[in-house]
């Protein structure tokens, strides 16, 4: 959630520094599901080193919807808000340090913080930053072809390619993997 926010920002690192002392450290390998799709989110993660994803399942079929890199804070935001089941399930992608926080233990530090104009602003300009990327993601699906979508993905978040599974990229653009494999000897040779 807050990859986007400038951390040498004093607004920011008196946020950081507040909430900080309400997380505590934990180390999870690869492969291990934080949140499962239908439960109720009662943690936030601030990943320190690691990668997560995001996926739901679509008869039976686990469809990758984002990916979480360092300096990420993650959590099924509506369902920990709100107290609804959670729409997707979170796992680590490889071994993964983060620091956790419980939602009884911080709800009220977030309702104070909310009451203070400038971290009301800088929540509000993540979560539309977070919305914006949903939405082109959506739109994406629409606009361009699964070789666009790995261009794109390719420009903009390179480390994404190099780190992540390619049978997770593949479910992330919408094909299969041997269609990416198909797709990726397609760019080389062009």
């Amino acid at each position: 959630m807050f990859e986007k926010v400038d951390r040498d920002a004093r607004i920011s690192q008196e946020f950081i520094s507040q909430y900080k002392p309400y997380f505590t450290p934990a180390s999870y390998p690869a492969k291990t599901i934080l949140l499962q799709e239908g439960e109720v989110a009662t943690k936030v993660f601030w990943i320190e080193k690691g990668c997560m994803r995001v996926w739901l399942n679509k008869d039976g079929q686990e469809i990758t919807f984002q990916f979480f890199l360092e300096n990420s804070l993650v959590s099924s935001i509506e369902s920990f808000w709100k107290g609804i089941p959670s729409k997707f399930t979170l796992e680590t992608i490889e071994p993964t340090q983060v620091w956790v926080a419980h939602k009884e233990d911080i709800q009220p530090l977030l309702e104070e913080s909310l009451a203070q104009p400038a971290y009301r602003d800088l929540f509000i300009d993540v979560l539309f930053q977070r919305t914006f990327d949903y939405v082109n993601r959506s739109l994406s699906f629409v606009q361009s072809t699964p070789e666009q979508r790995y261009l794109e993905l390719y420009e903009t978040r390179p480390a994404l390619i190099q780190r992540i599974p390619q049978h997770y990229i593949a479910s992330y653009i919408g094909v299969s993997k041997v269609h990416l494999s198909r797709l990726k000897s397609k760019l080389v040779k062009g």
